[in-house]
């Protein structure tokens, strides 16, 4: 007969045995999708690779140097950057103000909130084939208004010009990821008891005042984990480039994630095209790590 001592032993090692079993299916999935395809680009990004007869030799950190030393990569860099600068600033501030008026009390409210959400709710390779039809130097939409208000006296092609393509991109994205920031922004908002506006009034703070003191210190939570993850996001922006500009002209559109899938699918540079894609998820990773310390640092339970 087992003792009282043993039966407690056991009841105890089968409650850690049962979750963890559990947790297995799901491990194995995500070492799968996730871990051995990491595993596999880094090993790559060491080897050359030859797609004729499928054969790999070590290069040692060659790719790493020849990655640096391209100044395509050096260039899609610059213009990833300031396109992550400049579609997050304007997706977080537009996204922001359109929280606080859709949180306001007024006639049609619901149907607004609901055609918000339609460009967000649109794949984005719905969204970039309509952008790229509206900025048709022949029959677009946008050269068409142009002309009714007087402002152009000619059709242009605005995705052939370096100096307008990456407005045209910056706006598609813009427009298109701006209705995720308001989503959240005015869930945050709605969560705030109205009773600390109306203790503010009373003390003379104003709209602009209460929205400074009162709103963003209340979600701010919210705005970082949308700052990190819309950062991260545009960062790998791809779908909408390689429909609407194919990163040109000149590869002024051409951000990183669209130019290591011409290096590595286009050019069959795999080494190379691998070390590309393992600096951009060191870069992701990076930021999810200052995500996760900003939020340890505000006291927050991750």
């Amino acid at each position: 007969m087992p003792s009282k001592k043993s039966k407690l032993f056991l009841k105890h090692d089968s409650s850690k045995v049962l979750p963890r079993l559990l947790l297995l299916p799901g491990m194995v999935i995500i070492a799968l999708v996730f871990v051995y395809p990491i595993c596999y680009a880094l090993l790559m990004s060491f080897h050359k690779v030859n797609v004729s007869n499928q054969t790999w030799s070590f290069a040692g950190i060659s790719n790493y140097i020849a990655m640096f030393k391209d100044q395509y990569f050096l260039k899609a860099m610059g213009v990833t950057a300031k396109f992550t600068v400049l579609s997050v600033s304007f997706e977080m501030v537009i996204g922001t103000l359109m929280a606080v008026l859709l949180n306001q009390n007024f006639k049609g409210r619901g149907f607004v909130r609901g055609i918000m959400i339609i460009p967000w709710a649109l794949p984005t390779v719905v969204n970039a084939i309509m952008w790229k039809w509206i900025f048709n130097a022949n029959y677009g939409a946008f050269n068409a208004l142009l002309t009714q208000l007087n402002l152009i006296d000619t059709y242009k092609a605005w995705l052939a010009r370096p100096d307008t393509a990456f407005n045209c991109l910056l706006f598609a994205n813009v427009w298109k990821e701006t209705p995720y920031v308001v989503l959240l922004v005015l869930a945050g908002l709605q969560s705030i008891p109205h009773e600390l506006y109306e203790a503010a009034s009373v003390d003379g703070c104003g709209p602009i005042r209460g929205f400074f003191k009162i709103t963003i210190p209340m979600i701010k939570q919210i705005l970082l984990i949308l700052l990190i993850t819309k950062t991260i996001w545009t960062i790998q922006t791809y779908d909408v480039v390689s429909i609407m500009t194919a990163g040109g002209p000149a590869s002024s559109t051409q951000l990183i994630s669209y130019y290591v899938q011409k290096m590595s699918f286009k050019f069959f540079d795999f080494g190379v095209g691998s070390a590309m894609a393992f600096v951009i998820m060191l870069i992701t990773f990076i930021l999810s790590v200052c995500y996760v310390r900003s939020m340890a640092k505000n006291g927050e339970v991750i």
